[in-house]
């Protein structure tokens, strides 16, 4: 494979319903339907959906031709290149623009059951077979990516671990919310400053209590997931002894999800009670939940957001099913949010993450606007304080 460039690797059903066929186009093949950008994008929600379920992977590839149809000949070449994909697709499989004129996106589905080199096979066949429709010269204008969903979330460590290529619907969605969602920034932004401001004399209050009463750092910092799966560094006041282990709150997380995901106990507290290695103080600042005022910082700095899903440590991402992992896309965490004010830590893991996920469904300024003005009884109430 000399002359077609393979640009990337992103580690990382069926048949089509009637109403999806509606309004798409056919191929001048005339063998598969092609469908326009925002139909493939849709189709590619879908399947991600459908991978939710069946656990069985799809593959997106794309290829970018936009510097081949600047020729002269683009339609003839746009005809060949179209011939040619159809000649190496599954009846199942899924082709169209990803992006107009631009790239072309084919979703190869429910590929579990294939050889491991599967990508390696498709991507030959079809160098090969546009190897002998094509000049030479005009393929190397052409580059391929390929994308696997579900990506990998053990290595949570990555900046971006979720491929944007394969959430492009969430992204125009992003779009069309641009006014509200500049809105929501300008309220994050003034809320947590004035926050701070207000709150002054308490975060100098809590300061003390917490580092007279026990050697150590003011202030807790911790690794958690933000939008996107990027990692930045949380923020709490220290409620905790100094040099703790996080192991056993590992291994009650682990017990916790997999427990619930196997309907193994009833609705339990999502943390550990009766912990040792909490302080006096720190007791007192958890269950006011006190503790969550310097998060007013990260939503200052931009990784946070005054409402939102629960940012989760990367270890309990690492134990998410697929559809869990939807709760870390299109929205920033906040330090409260649905979750918090309606079940707080004694809902069942999948609850927390149903919640996550309606709340990002129908995310308006005034849910959130409703769920600031929830907030302060949630937190006087103290029920499963974090």
């Amino acid at each position: 494979m000399n002359h077609l460039k393979v640009i990337k690797e992103e580690k990382s059903s069926s048949s089509y319903p009637e109403s999806s066929r509606k309004g798409m186009k056919m191929s001048e093949a005339g063998e598969y339907p092609f469908f326009s950008s925002t139909q493939l994008h849709h189709m590619l929600n879908i399947e991600r959906k459908r991978t939710e379920r069946s656990k069985k992977p799809f593959l997106l590839l794309l290829l970018d031709i936009s510097k081949l149809i600047t020729t002269k000949q683009e339609n003839e070449n746009l005809l060949i290149i179209k011939n040619t994909l159809n000649a190496s697709l599954r009846e199942t499989d899924i082709i169209g623009w990803y992006k107009n004129y631009h790239s072309i996106g084919i979703i190869f589905t429910e590929i579990q059951e294939v050889p491991d080199n599967f990508t390696d096979i498709i991507i030959h066949k079809i160098y090969n077979r546009l190897n002998r429709q094509l000049d030479p010269d005009l393929i190397k204008n052409i580059s391929i990516s390929f994308h696997l969903f579900p990506e990998p979330c053990g290595n949570m460590a990555l900046d971006e671990p979720f491929n944007i290529f394969l959430y492009p619907d969430l992204t125009r969605k992003s779009i069309g919310k641009k006014i509200p969602l500049g809105v929501k920034k300008v309220i994050d932004l003034a809320g947590s400053a004035t926050a701070l401001l207000l709150f002054a004399p308490l975060f100098i209050a809590i300061a003390l209590a917490v580092k007279l009463t026990s050697p150590g750092p003011v202030f807790f910092k911790q690794e958690r997931v933000g939008l996107n799966g990027k990692i930045f560094p949380f923020l709490k006041f220290r409620s905790m002894k100094t040099n703790c282990d996080s192991k056993e709150h590992q291994d009650y997380i682990k017990k916790y999800i997999n427990d619930q995901k196997n309907c193994a106990t009833e609705p339990g507290v999502f943390k550990l009670t009766n912990d040792s290695r909490i302080t006096k103080v720190g007791s007192f600042i958890r269950k006011t939940s006190l503790d969550e005022l310097p998060q007013f910082i990260n939503v200052l700095k931009g990784d946070m957001s005054l409402v939102g899903p629960r940012p989760p440590i990367p270890y309990e991402c690492e134990l998410y099913d697929i559809w869990h992992r939807r709760r870390l896309l299109s929205c920033k965490p906040g330090i409260t949010g649905l979750w918090q004010v309606t079940g707080r830590s004694r809902t069942t893991f999948d609850e927390m993450v149903r919640l996550d996920l309606k709340y990002i469904r129908e995310w308006s300024l005034f849910l959130d606007l409703k769920i600031i003005l929830m907030t302060p009884k949630a937190v006087v109430g103290g029920d499963g304080a974090m």
